[in-house]
């Protein structure tokens, strides 16, 4: 659980299934980036910390 999908409150609509998909997408994102020898918890603190990181997680091909 690394984003704390259990305590999470969007029950309205499609906001549920439109941010399990924006969850995918980021752990999907944070797996492929291999740079740093960590696990994908310290890998989303560290991309929340650290902007230069986070791009790199981002646009990286």
């Amino acid at each position: 659980m690394t984003f704390g999908e259990d305590q999470c409150r969007i029950r309205k609509g499609h906001g549920d299934e439109n941010f399990s998909t924006l969850r995918r997408t980021a752990l999907s994102l944070l797996k492929q980036e291999k740079t740093a020898k960590c696990g994908v918890k310290n890998k989303r603190l560290t991309a929340g910390w650290d902007d230069s990181y986070m791009e790199k997680v981002v646009f990286s091909p």
